[in-house]
């Protein structure tokens, strides 16, 4: 592959943006005065709990906020979002924690607002394929509630991630080939904006012409436009028969030709995964599993008895032209479990290769025609570096992962990893690619979204200013 790496460009010359700065002790009093008798002993500023939500699960430096919040309720948000901005005190929206890219780190303090206690499913909508849920919702609980209606919400990614975090975020996983991502799956929103507004950004009609997709401009946006308090997301019917497998490999290039086999040819596969030979061990060892260290592809198959055996057939064909054997079938669901259980605990699995160190997930996707010349480039880069950093993907809709195991304390190291996923992020954008498939901007691919955006990152900048022009709304975060 040829690579031409684009300069990563900070747009020099545009203004710098509005951000607050850390809150003095005075200004903080005058904050928790005026929140205390809303929220009671639901603020707080003790530093156990200021600790606790001034880092995600990413390699990033903590940066604690000044004060966390707890509320209950849509209107609670808005009072909140009304006195920081009376204040000029940060707004940083919380989830559970589990974002990789810093989207919940405190540069600036300010006031962390913690959504988990809005957890209440409003409203299952059966006839029609939708719910309503408050952002502190988890998947699994979404989907614990829907056992008994035959129904399931699909977005899946590793952890167990709130529904507000995973729409801000534009969160996806596992199902994404088939089903799609948060973007796809969100029908509606009710966001608090960085005035108090409460603003409803649509109906529950699955499609819609009149206005601005206020609903689209909010996902993704990271809370640097408002917070979202209530979705209301589609749902799907749980297929008659599911199927997962395993089948390996001699090479990584095999198994990705055979991916991009299946999607041209328009094989509807519900899953499909990549782990190179590295990631199978360290998944084996974690996991306790006896499969082969070789590059391997996890699938699963979804439709009626017939058409799941008429998928498999097929696949199984195409494995075999590029070079696939040992297919091991999973039918039964405690099997089914396990092997995905094993796929989305593979990022801690890598951590064992090397104990006590850090890890730095990369996530870039690129055009699935150039997948196997991206993956190949990337392999080749990692063996020049000699870094650990086994390879994992959502390689369906070509996006892939490396988990980069790395000794914070190693300044020679920390550089090498730096270079390196410049140059990926680089390899991405020229394949036509994006920086981030699924975790985020946060802080830590801002510096790459002029040289992926061009002259829309200064529209984007110029709806952030519109928006919240105080620049109290996540600060620091993707623009």
């Amino acid at each position: 592959m040829t690579e031409t790496h684009p300069p990563f460009s900070t747009t020099a010359s545009a203004p710098p943006m509005r951000q607050p700065r850390r809150p003095s002790a005075a200004t903080l009093a005058a904050l928790l005065a005026d929140l205390t008798p809303l929220l009671g002993d639901r603020i707080t500023t003790a530093p156990g709990i200021l600790e606790q939500h001034g880092h995600d699960e990413s390699w990033h430096h903590p940066a604690a906020p000044d004060a966390v919040c707890f509320p209950h309720s849509t209107q609670e948000v808005s009072r909140v979002i009304r006195a920081c901005s009376h204040h000029n005190i940060a707004v940083i929206p919380y989830g559970v924690g589990t974002s990789i890219e810093g989207q919940i780190i405190a540069e600036r303090g300010g006031l962390c607002v913690d959504l988990s206690r809005m957890n209440a499913i409003v409203e299952v909508r059966a006839e029609d394929l939708d719910a309503t849920v408050q952002p502190g919702v988890t998947r699994t609980q979404l989907n614990h509630h829907l056992r008994a209606t035959g129904l399931f919400f699909s977005v899946d990614p590793g952890a167990d991630a709130s529904m507000g975090g995973m729409a801000s975020t534009r969160a996806s996983g596992t199902n994404t080939v088939r089903y799609g991502t948060m973007r796809e799956n969100v029908l509606s929103l009710t966001v608090v904006m960085a005035d108090g507004r409460i603003v409803q950004t649509g109906g529950r009609a699955r499609k819609s012409a009149a206005g601005y997709d206020l609903t689209h401009l909010m996902i993704g946006a990271e809370g640097t436009l408002g917070i979202i308090t209530e979705l209301t997301v589609k749902l799907h019917g749980l297929p008659e028969a599911i199927s997962s497998a395993t089948v390996a490999f001699d090479d990584v290039a095999g198994a990705v030709n055979t991916v991009i086999a299946s999607i041209q040819c328009g094989l509807p596969l519900a899953r499909i995964e990549l782990l190179d030979a590295l990631a199978m061990k360290a998944v084996n060892q974690y996991s306790r599993l006896t499969h082969g260290e070789k590059p391997t592809l996890f699938l699963e198959f979804h439709g009626t008895h017939a058409g799941v055996r008429e998928q498999a057939k097929a696949f199984a064909e195409l494995c075999q032209d590029f070079g696939g054997s040992d297919f091991a079938w999973a039918t039964l669901e405690e099997d089914r479990q396990t092997l995905w259980q094993a796929r989305h605990d593979a990022a801690y699995a890598a951590k064992q290769l090397r104990p006590g160190m850090e890890f730095w997930a990369t996530d870039i996707c690129v055009p699935i025609s150039r997948l196997a010349e991206c993956i190949a480039a990337t392999q080749l880069d990692v063996q020049a570096t000699g870094l650990t950093a086994p390879l994992l993907g959502h390689v369906g809709d070509g996006n892939f992962h490396l988990v980069v195991i790395f000794d914070r304390d190693n300044q020679d190291e920390l550089e090498t990893l730096a270079a390196f996923n410049q140059r990926l992020v680089a390899r991405a954008l020229a394949a036509g690619g994006t920086c981030t498939g699924e975790h985020g901007v946060g802080i830590g691919k801002r510096e790459y979204m002029a040289s992926e955006h061009g002259d829309g990152w200064e529209v984007m900048r110029s709806i952030k200013q519109a928006l919240d022009p105080q620049g109290i709304m996540n600060p620091g975060k993707l623009v």
